[in-house]
């Protein structure tokens, strides 16, 4: 006699049932339970559960101890997170089951068992192995397949530049941290498309620093540039270094990217040929300047150089001359009609080094260019080539000066003129003895 009866058809049930997680006490038969049977509150979206006639769970696979199925997920879902072969893992996600149990289990159904059969080709493991390191798009680096031949250096060399014959390697490569791109990457379960795409851009880019790293290799032994590297730097110890200016070193950082292109001995030649070159065309410029002074003979250089000493000479003197002030103050024991006699003789002074300097034709012609030149009388433009003063300057300064005093002699307040700014004691009391001499004001 059947144990458990059908709910919806009153059949008897043998073997596995439907048991109902939300209906108490409710069975449903495999065939009722497929036609979507329901009855009373009992709706076909329940929960439910397979049962057998112990009323313990159905395990996907006929064994003494079955697995529940949620067990099974669990399973499988560890090993894909932990991999195969971390039991421990895979036991502790699992909880109910021991490592022991789980490799056990695992091995017998999903690997040796008819899943495992459907899925993996048994009978091609460890026949069709592929390098991955050295795919059809060229090796992970590319020294791995084609081995080059160690360089021939003594132990001495090798030490100086940190060769490793062995290996054929040295201890700092070009783009020494390149390792860094791939160091820290790694396969996660949980990696999206997008993930999974940087990851793969990250070792293209790995790659192709990997080869320019070979490139520079193969470049330094056809070109012989290592041994090269180890004479220049026996010569360096040898000779003392030569004390380069920082046009030099500038000069030669900016054509360092032609070296690669370059031997030594023609990067050494490129270097000079770079330097004749400026110095050919800093030549070309002084005769150019030579030619506009109308020299055209190689014999009147000297001579030319020699009067342009004189010439910047005699007009550092005169401004020299034109910058010092007479050391005069207030309370002193100078009296005025002293200072003007002082002032008087500083611009006769003036007058006499104006007349014996060769420039003051091109001086004057200067001075003619500006504004106000025709309004002034001859020792008036001598006095303004002397302090260097524009026409329009003196003017105003002048009118200034004539004003303050025509107030003076009137009676009138007197008012604080002001001057123009940045403008010298010395110029303004040179321009006062000037306009007394002149008759312009009276001695004050």
């Amino acid at each position: 006699m059947a144990k458990y009866h059908c709910n919806y058809c009153q059949g008897d049930i043998y073997g596995f049932r439907i048991k109902c997680s939300e209906c108490p006490d409710f069975d449903l038969c495999l065939q009722c339970f497929s036609c979507g049977a329901e009855s009373g509150t009992h709706k076909r979206d329940h929960d439910y559960h397979i049962a057998g006639d112990d009323d313990t769970s159905v395990g996907a696979f006929d064994i003494p101890k079955p697995w529940s199925l949620v067990e099974e997920m669990m399973l499988l879902d560890a090993v894909e997170q932990y991999g195969f072969g971390n039991w421990e893992d895979v036991a502790n996600h699992v909880e109910s089951r021991k490592g022991p149990e789980c490799e056990e289990h695992y091995v017998k159904f999903f690997i040796q068992g008819t899943i495992g059969r459907e899925i993996l080709c048994v009978d091609t493991i460890g026949s069709n192995v592929t390098d991955h390191s050295c795919p059809d798009g060229g090796p992970l680096s590319p020294s791995i397949t084609v081995p080059i031949s160690p360089l021939d250096l003594n132990i001495q060399e090798q030490h100086e530049l940190g060769y490793m014959p062995y290996r054929d390697d040295f201890e700092r490569e070009h783009d020494n941290e390149a390792e860094t791109l791939v160091s820290s990457l790694a396969n996660n379960y949980d990696d999206e498309d997008i993930d999974v795409a940087v990851k793969l851009a990250q070792v293209d880019r790995y790659r192709t620093r990997l080869k320019e790293r070979e490139r520079r290799k193969c470049v330094a032994r056809e070109y012989n540039l290592i041994q090269a590297a180890t004479t220049l730097g026996k010569q360096k110890c040898q000779t003392p270094k030569k004390k380069m200016s920082k046009e030099d070193k500038d000069l030669q950082e900016k054509v360092k990217v032609f070296s690669q292109f370059h031997s030594l001995a023609e990067h050494e030649a490129f270097l000079e040929n770079i330097q004749k070159e400026k110095e050919l065309k800093t030549r070309i410029k002084s005769l150019m300047r030579y030619r506009k002074n109308g020299i055209t003979k190689l014999d009147d250089i000297e001579h030319f150089e020699e009067e342009k000493f004189k010439r910047d000479k005699k007009r550092d003197n005169k401004k020299k001359l034109g910058n010092c002030s007479p050391l005069i103050k207030r309370g002193s024991m100078v009296s005025k009609k002293a200072a003007a006699v002082i002032e008087e003789k500083l611009d006769i002074l003036i007058d006499d080094e104006e007349s014996k300097d060769e420039d003051e034709e091109n001086d004057s012609k200067e001075m003619a260019a500006f504004p106000g030149y025709d309004m002034l009388s001859e020792r008036e433009r001598k006095l303004c080539n002397s302090i260097g003063m524009t026409p329009g300057n003196y003017l105003t300064i002048k009118t200034c000066i004539i004003k303050d005093y025509l107030q003076r002699r009137q009676g009138l307040p007197k008012i604080k003129i002001r001057y123009p700014s940045g403008l010298d004691k010395t110029h303004r009391r040179k321009i006062m003895s000037f306009l007394t001499d002149n008759g312009w004001i009276g001695v004050t």
